[in-house]
């Protein structure tokens, strides 16, 4: 099991930025896979961004493409999001998640099967 801290979160108008950091513990060599979903409230838990570790390989949801980049520093154990052109829509807990890659889908880091090692969840809220 990866254990996952977030940070980074916070208050942000629209149009501004923010910069999530995810730092993983543990078991980090089996889990190369590791993304970003979040949740509104009364909403259902949506996928974000998404990252394969060996490769750098990334995936994006539509809405969030063109604004939102997924990176790593490897030395670091840490996986970053950064949230550019923010708007209310994007005001949610973002929690960071872990597992292992599945082979010979499109994309090993895809937001599914289930991704099983999650962080607490830091919250962004974007005011306009």
């Amino acid at each position: 099991q990866a254990n996952l801290a977030e940070s980074g979160g916070g208050s942000v108008q629209v149009g501004g930025s923010l910069s999530l950091s995810c730092v993983a513990s543990g078991d980090t060599y089996s889990r190369r896979c590791m993304g970003w979903f979040r949740q509104a409230p009364g909403k259902e838990r949506e996928a974000v961004a998404f990252i394969y570790l060996t490769t750098g390989s990334t995936y994006l949801v539509d809405s969030v493409k063109g604004r939102f980049v997924i990176s790593q520093d490897k030395a670091k154990n840490t996986v970053y999001l950064q949230m550019n052109s923010l708007k209310p829509e994007d005001t949610a807990m973002y929690y960071c998640a872990a597992r292992r890659p599945k082979f010979g889908g499109n994309y090993l880091c895809s937001p599914s099967p289930a991704y099983t090692d999650w962080g607490q969840g830091t919250q962004v809220t974007v005011s306009s």
